[in-house]
């Protein structure tokens, strides 16, 4: 379910920890890990609070859409699989699609495309397809991944 301010102050309470604290705990959780385990689960945890745009402003700030990029290029396919996951639900902001294709994240995800895992593959196909829908910037740029 999306969130708004108002909606994460209620469900957080007095004594709970702030979105964006949260966050920034799971990136350096992810950062001091040398468990492959348990940076899966953290990076899936990340690719979960993708979605909502409430939180994509906090995922640039907190560089989550480069550790995404990042868990892509390792030889471990359930992170790469959690992080095109990530990928895939934040590039429906222009502004995350931005950051994305900025950090040369195109050719990463194209490579992606070839891996063993199903729903890697999957969740590209619908990436690829969010991209289609958005429209060509003012130059008709197609290196910025919209075709």
């Amino acid at each position: 379910m999306f969130t708004n301010a108002q909606r994460q102050v209620e469900r957080t309470g007095r004594g709970g920890t702030p979105r964006e604290q949260y966050l920034q705990d799971l990136v350096t959780q992810f950062q001091d890990s040398t468990d492959e385990e348990s940076k899966e689960r953290i990076v899936a945890n990340l690719a979960n609070f993708a979605y909502d745009p409430y939180n994509y402003a906090f995922m640039r700030q907190l560089n989550i859409l480069e550790l995404f990029l990042d868990c892509i290029t390792e030889p471990n396919e359930r992170l790469v699989e959690f992080g095109v996951g990530g990928i895939c639900n934040s590039c429906v902001d222009p502004a995350n699609a931005s950051v994305i294709t900025q950090c040369g994240g195109i050719p990463l995800v194209v490579q992606c495309l070839s891996s063993p895992v199903k729903n890697t593959v999957s969740e590209l196909c619908t990436w690829r397809l969010v991209l289609l829908m958005q429209p060509f910037d003012k130059k008709g740029d197609s290196e910025t991944g919209r075709a």
